[in-house]
């Protein structure tokens, strides 16, 4: 008789097999019970839950559903993947190593995935990767302060900056299809102009490193999220920085735009979800403490009402936004923190990664089985008071400072040298 292990889901309950004469024990001094909550799976195990949130709660009633329709394709990395990035129009995907490596790979439903390419890109570790060019090539960034561009096709060099910033390079983004973003561990963002060959707008907003952004492509507004707890809004139009939000409890580690561009959810440290309402960014309007206590690294937007969310107990979850709710745990990558998720061009893949070297890719359809996963219908309009220009304080130098807790992997300090050529060649 088999029995599901504690370890894949919390350490807060223990399952004990049950045959017809067993008997449930009293309670000994190890197990204090507040609360006891009994499920009798099919398999005939009988488990006790003390303790359980509603995450855990969740996940004890799902995990069976899921373990027995998880099914992805794996790839082994061999080494510690920090990014991930999909071809925006072919099934190939690329992954940024530890090692400063940047691994591109082929994969399909019927057949096995296959490297193309393993390119040595940087001194240090590959923290960032973004397909650019229409997925012609491949954006880097590193700790070694530099951004390189790749080609798909052959793997050469086409482009490296190595003084792209003073610090290390912890973020890239595509905006348009003629400019990027990347954000490095002083908390500077830099957006990158590739008609122009050079940089073209410089934000000095945070004071910590940049763990994530997003774009908001009506209003040309730049978003990111710092490890020093705050939310910024930049202006690409008037080139500043528009509103910076007050200090948050813990760091902020990932951020989408949802409900039409009316709601900005972050994700924290502290597994805590931060919704801000647009326009209104110096506090957030609402909490969901659901997820609590494992942190968000990463999230991605399924729809305006839905996110991914990835979590360092290695769960992949499905959350509700507004409601807020955890609709159901979706996958388990393993035991350890996820790093990042993405999506296929196609959107029939979900690729994770985690401190387990390993890449999967998750049949979406799959696992969203059970989830409601049938497009609703939605009113777009936005409300009258969401308009484009935010009613907000600019004045971002009234915000009190936060500690700084800066991730650092062995960085270098590298001085800040000319760009202006650095897409010449693209």
């Amino acid at each position: 008789m088999q029995t599901i292990k504690h370890t894949l889901l919390n350490p807060s309950f223990a399952a004990f097999p049950l045959s017809a004469s067993s008997t449930l024990p009293l309670r000994p001094p190890w197990l204090r019970l507040s609360l006891l909550c009994l499920s009798l799976f099919a398999d005939g195990v009988l488990v006790i839950a003390a303790h359980l949130s509603s995450l855990q709660l969740t996940s004890l009633l799902s995990i069976q559903f899921t373990r027995e329709n998880q099914m992805a394709m794996e790839i082994n990395l061999g080494k510690l993947a920090f990014d991930i990035d999909f071809h925006p129009s072919d099934n190939l995907v690329a992954a940024g190593l530890i090692t400063g490596h940047l691994h591109l790979y082929r994969f399909s439903v019927d057949s096995e995935p296959v490297r193309l390419l393993e390119v040595n890109a940087h001194s240090e570790s590959c923290r960032a990767a973004r397909f650019i060019n229409g997925g012609r090539a491949v954006l880097t960034g590193s700790p070694d302060c530099s951004i390189l561009a790749t080609d798909v096709e052959t793997g050469a060099t086409i482009a490296r900056l190595d003084n792209a910033h003073e610090a290390a390079v912890n973020r890239l983004i595509n905006l348009t299809e003629s400019t990027v973003a990347s954000g490095d561990d002083d908390g500077c963002i830099k957006v990158w102009d590739t008609r122009e060959r050079s940089c073209c707008n410089t934000f000095d907003v945070h004071e910590d490193y940049i763990s994530d952004m997003t774009f908001a492509s009506d209003a040309m507004k730049l978003l990111a999220t710092s490890g020093d707890g705050t939310l910024s809004v930049c202006n690409l139009r008037r080139n500043k920085v528009q509103v910076q939000s007050e200090f948050s409890e813990d760091e902020l580690l990932s951020v989408v735009i949802m409900k039409n561009g009316r709601k900005v959810v972050c994700g924290s440290q502290t597994g805590v979800l931060l919704l801000y309402s647009w326009g209104c960014f110096k506090d957030c309007s609402d909490r969901f403490v659901d997820l609590s206590p494992n942190s968000i690294d990463t999230m991605l937007k399924l729809d305006e009402d839905r996110i991914i969310t990835g979590s360092e107990n290695g769960i992949i979850n499905l959350v509700g936004i507004l409601p807020n709710r955890i609709l159901q745990p979706i996958a388990e990558h393993s035991e350890y923190p996820v790093e990042c998720l993405a999506f296929s061009h196609d959107r029939k893949f979900l690729g994770s990664i985690a401190h387990d070297q390993m890449l999967k890719l998750w049949d979406l359809d799959n696992i969203l089985q059970g989830s409601g996963n049938s497009q609703r219908n939605r009113d777009g309009a936005r409300d009258s008071d969401d308009d484009d220009e935010m009613d907000v304080d600019t004045d971002s130098s009234k915000f009190n400072k936060g500690t700084k807790t800066k991730r650092k992997l062995g960085n270098n300090e590298h001085a800040l040298g000319s760009s202006n050529d650095f897409f010449a060649d693209l």
